[in-house]
């Protein structure tokens, strides 16, 4: 019992020093390659961009489709967590309450699916990317590795892929109708959107000026 707790001990000491260590290498350095990314059949295409490079039409637009809160909350945003609970125990399509640090902790250091153990080391590494790499390193990871369509990740990938010009000069339109794709960036067209898609990404489009006017997006512009 005794050696198998030290083991124990020692395994832990060793996930939490490399896990650290990993965070902190992402934090200056571009992530190469994800566990989606080495999965997907359909191959890789992506290009790491600086946020500076871009515009910031596309931050506002994810802040806006996927995490209104994102400047305030501290990696998890505990009133949405609790409203798709509740949802989901109604039954009907599951909804998530992940905020855009879970999606990016879970994109880069984990794997797709759900699970206690993947959620636990969501959050592990949630608590850690929010500490030691802040709003704007963890937008710009996002931005980067999210799967933007059929083998694409990344904003820029997206960009050229489906208005072939650089992610620095996204329109409201172009970066809403990105953002609204991006929970199902296989199944939702980005370039002739139809029905809900069109609307959801109208409505996107117009809530950018909202994230802009009331300052959401201003952690990642300090």
């Amino acid at each position: 019992m005794r050696f198998l707790t030290k083991l124990l001990f020692r395994l832990l000491i060793g996930f939490v020093g490399l896990s650290l260590a990993l965070v902190i290498l992402f934090k200056f350095v571009p992530v190469p390659v994800t566990a989606t990314m080495v999965m997907d059949g359909n191959g890789i295409t992506k290009n790491w961009e600086s946020l500076a490079n871009i515009d910031r039409n596309m931050v506002r637009a994810v802040i806006a489709a996927e995490d209104g809160k994102f400047c305030t909350h501290d990696g998890f945003d505990r009133a949405a967590i609790e409203k798709a609970l509740h949802q989901n125990a109604k039954g009907g399509r599951i909804r998530g309450g992940s905020t855009i640090s879970q999606q990016t902790a879970k994109n880069v250091f984990l794997w797709q699916g759900g699970g206690y153990v993947r959620k636990g080391l969501e959050a592990w590494f949630t608590l850690l990317i929010e500490q030691v790499w802040g709003k704007r390193r963890i937008m710009e990871v996002y931005l980067n590795i999210a799967e933007t369509g059929i083998g694409t990740y990344g904003v820029e990938a997206g960009s050229q892929r489906y208005f072939r010009h650089a992610a620095a000069s996204l329109s409201p339109t172009e970066a809403a109708r990105m953002a609204a794709a991006l929970p199902l960036p296989k199944e939702r067209s980005v370039v002739n959107p139809g029905g809900w898609l069109r609307r959801h990404g109208n409505t996107i489009s117009a809530r950018i000026g909202v994230v802009g006017r009331d300052g959401l997006d201003s952690c990642v512009y300090q």
